[in-house]
């Protein structure tokens, strides 16, 4: 965590609430709710004390260009990085706030969403930031006698964090140097801190460094900034819906609110047809844990991938080791204005280029509550709400 590492280079509303009670999200699976709740109208765009923010067109394409991104960019395909630097340079070549270390608009708490450059970091950096289950904060304050910018870890709220802290000074209107200098872990579970394990003082040069802000909304929600060893990061003050909702699947913390707000956003702009469910899908998260095998469960769409193609082609499909995959094969049709009807009427064991085919009948019904070109939200049988990432188009 010395210069150059990441962020700084751091160093109609209906209840789809079956009878579930929300402990804390897991991914792809949560122990059963416990009583019906009531939704509440949530704007569709952000909300900052009761006020609406928006996106501009080119600052939601970086969005959508994050959504599904896991570990901040450390596990990103080529395809992914490719779509956000294409984002990122349209943005940067839009500008934004003008001199933005000059403006209020830099200041205040940010998250850090996306980071390239995995290789500058120090191993402390690399073993926290790729971690979906930290949440990682830069706070900037320039505008007071002690001038800084601290990078946060935080673990968890019953761990505790790691904090790093630089003197900052404001070099020019894009630019803030930087000087690492103190640093600790916070655990809940001790009455003191942790040092951090990095001598600042013995480290000269190499715990200096600057930081350049090549865009910051006029929002001051999104902010791009790239390092002194050539780091590019994306954060945000203030999340989009469906990142708190893959945020939240990935970090434990409680969902169902942020489900909610997912849903509200497109209410009235659901496209419940066969098209829009084409292509495959991996499932993230589900309300419900199966106590059935994985093979029984894969066939209720309960586990792995969903890969549903033109005509209601339906495919399940679950690889439990490497080498082995088993897929349950059969159709899926409309029934209602937002519902649909999935039937399985074959299954095999697949490995390499062999199969081995075996009979298999099931069927369930599948409510869709959201859809995007991202993400997709259905309530199946009555009862279980899955989140499933889109993976790939038709």
């Amino acid at each position: 965590m010395v210069a150059g590492a990441a962020v700084l280079g751091f160093p109609p509303l209906i209840s789809w609430r079956s009878m579930l009670s929300y402990p804390r999200a897991r991914p792809v699976s949560s122990k059963h709710f416990g009583r019906r709740l009531q939704l509440h109208p949530i704007l569709a765009s952000l909300v900052e004390e009761q006020r609406e923010v928006s996106f501009i067109e080119p600052e939601m394409a970086l969005v959508n260009a994050l959504i599904g991104i896991q570990g901040r960019g450390f596990s990103a395909s080529a395809q992914q990085l490719k779509e956000v630097e294409h984002a990122v340079e349209t943005l940067e070549k839009v500008k934004g706030i003008p001199d933005p270390t000059n403006s209020s608009l830099i200041e205040g708490c940010w998250q850090l969403i996306f980071t390239t450059k995995p290789g500058t970091a120090s191993p402390i950096q690399r073993t926290f930031v790729g971690v979906n289950s930290f949440k990682i904060f830069q706070e900037v304050y320039l505008r007071t006698n002690d001038p800084r910018v601290t990078n946060i870890v935080q673990f968890s709220d019953q761990i505790g964090e790691l904090k790093v802290e630089a003197a900052a000074t404001i070099k020019d209107g894009k630019r803030i140097l930087f000087r690492f200098d103190r640093a600790a872990f916070t655990f809940k579970f001790l009455p003191f801190k942790v040092p951090y394990p990095v001598p600042f003082r013995l480290l000269g040069d190499e715990a200096k460094g600057w930081l350049d802000t090549t865009y910051l909304s006029a929002s001051g929600i999104i902010r791009i900034s790239r390092g002194n060893k050539g780091t590019t990061f994306v954060l945000q003050k203030k999340l989009e819906p469906r990142q708190k909702l893959l945020l939240a699947v990935s970090s434990g913390e409680k969902i169902a609110d942020v489900i909610d707000e997912v849903i509200s956003s497109r209410q009235n702009n659901v496209i419940a047809d066969l098209e829009a469910l084409e292509g495959e899908w991996k499932l993230v998260w589900s309300s419900q844990a199966s106590d059935e095998s994985w093979k029984v469960a894969t066939a209720n769409g309960l586990k792995g991938l969903q890969i549903v193609k033109k005509n209601g082609y339906l495919e399940n499909l679950v690889t439990p080791f490497p080498g082995f995959r088993f897929c349950a094969i059969g159709s899926i049709v409309k029934s209602d204005a937002t519902k649909f009807k999935a039937t399985i009427n074959s299954a095999a064991y697949v490995t390499g280029s062999i199969r081995f085919p075996f009979d298999m009948k099931t069927s369930y019904s599948m409510e869709l509550l959201y859809i995007d070109d991202k993400i997709r939200i259905t309530r199946q049988n009555e009862d279980i709400i899955l989140i499933h990432l889109r993976r790939s188009n038709k």
